[in-house]
């Protein structure tokens, strides 16, 4: 087998006219990198090809893919990029895509090198003919859960106003409890303590219990303000209160954890192993309560990303309180695959990634991804039609 070429599309977000915002990132002109991994395999005459993209909520990594990391990958030697069966192996198309890159410093880069390897992950599924959730599992040794427990990510900040339509918020969270979902999240941060709690006390009073209720504060506040907030919030029961502080800055998650009973969510942009160790290490996360969010599409892949399951589960921690960031069908068949506690969705905001196709069956706060091969991006409504125009 061989990787014949290798196509990448900064794919601009569609809000339908509307931008939505968190506390500090409004997501207008975000874009997302589309990468297609193009091999001498065919089937029914067409070659086999594997599809992924990098994570959600930064930007198109076009320039280190098409300057840096293609250029290695194709000019490598066939057989350095092969498993012994013969097959792509994801961790070695890594591997020389980050030949001679320093470490530390992660950045951008973790998300380029990402959806170069997990299309390869895309790829190998669709060799064997089965969801990727299976080749996964199969992978990894796991047995794979179909059904994922999913929440409904939501309750940005539209139209410049920083408090926004309480009655716009109410009526977004009651479509959700309509399409299937049973527990959703919502922004903090944006506006006054006050004005953020009323939407808090909106939201809760629609969904109809704060244990069926994340806020996500994005990283906004310092330690005073991170702490502040977490006294605010600590009569709702909700069900997690995320990224209180700078993610990189474990005294603050520790200030937090040490004065919150409640649970609290974060990791989704720590890049790397060293990390999350040092997340565990010195963050104050605590087994059986706290939730990891990492995400592979932020994080060199899949490959980084079961090894960060690892660090966790050495140091006592459960990988069913992991919940990926991304909202989308990756991260959907890892999360089935790893055996995850469950998985973030974007059914309302940034399309065409955000969100399932309309074959992934939705019930009572779970969703089991379709019989397709691969991650199944070739059935979402939106992408499949960009994936076919870059291919």
């Amino acid at each position: 087998m061989r990787i014949t070429g290798i196509v990448e599309r900064a794919v601009g977000l569609d809000h339908g006219g509307k931008g939505p915002a968190n506390a500090l990132v409004n997501f207008s002109s975000h874009t997302v990198s589309l990468v297609a991994l193009i091999t001498d395999e065919h089937r029914n005459g067409k070659p086999v090809v594997g599809v992924a993209f990098d994570s959600i909520g930064r930007f198109a990594q076009s320039g280190i893919l098409r300057d840096r990391m293609i250029p290695r990958v194709l000019n490598a030697a066939p057989d350095a990029l092969l498993d012994e069966s013969g097959g792509i192996d994801p961790a070695a198309v890594l591997a020389c895509a980050l030949r001679d890159e320093k470490p530390g410093g992660h950045g951008d880069r973790a998300a380029a090198a990402a959806a170069l390897e997990l299309a390869c992950w895309d790829l190998a599924a669709k060799l064997a003919d089965e969801p990727a959730y299976a080749t996964i599992a199969r992978r990894f040794g796991r047995n794979s859960a179909p059904q994922v427990p999913v929440y409904a990510a939501g309750g940005y900040y539209y139209g410049g106003s920083t408090a926004g339509s309480v009655a716009a918020l109410r009526d977004e969270m009651r479509g959700y409890l309509d399409l299937g979902y049973d527990a959703v999240k919502m922004k903090i941060g944006g506006a006054p303590m006050r004005d953020d709690l009323a939407r808090v006390e909106a939201v809760i009073d629609t969904v109809g219990d704060g244990r069926r209720v994340a806020v996500d504060a994005n990283g906004r506040f310092d330690r005073a303000a991170a702490t502040d907030w977490a006294a605010a919030l600590a009569p709702y029961g909700l069900r997690w209160y995320e990224e209180p502080g700078d993610p990189l800055d474990f005294e603050c998650n520790r200030a937090v954890t040490a004065c919150y009973d409640g649970a609290v969510a974060t990791g989704e942009n720590l890049f790397s192993v060293p990390d999350v160790t040092n997340l565990v290490r010195y963050g104050g996360m605590r087994p059986e309560r706290d939730i990891f969010q990492m995400d592979a599409g932020l994080s060199y892949g899949l490959t980084e990303y079961v090894r960060m399951l690892d660090v966790l589960e050495t140091h006592g921690f459960d990988r069913r309180f992991a919940f990926p960031h991304g909202g989308h069908l990756i991260n959907l068949h890892i999360a089935a695959g790893l055996g995850l506690g469950g998985c973030e969705s974007y059914p309302g905001v940034f399309q065409p990634f955000g969100g399932y196709s309309a074959g992934c069956a939705l019930h009572e706060g779970t969703i089991t991804p379709t019989d397709a091969p691969g991650f199944g991006l070739e059935q979402k409504a939106g992408l499949a039609e960009l994936i076919t125009d870059l291919i």
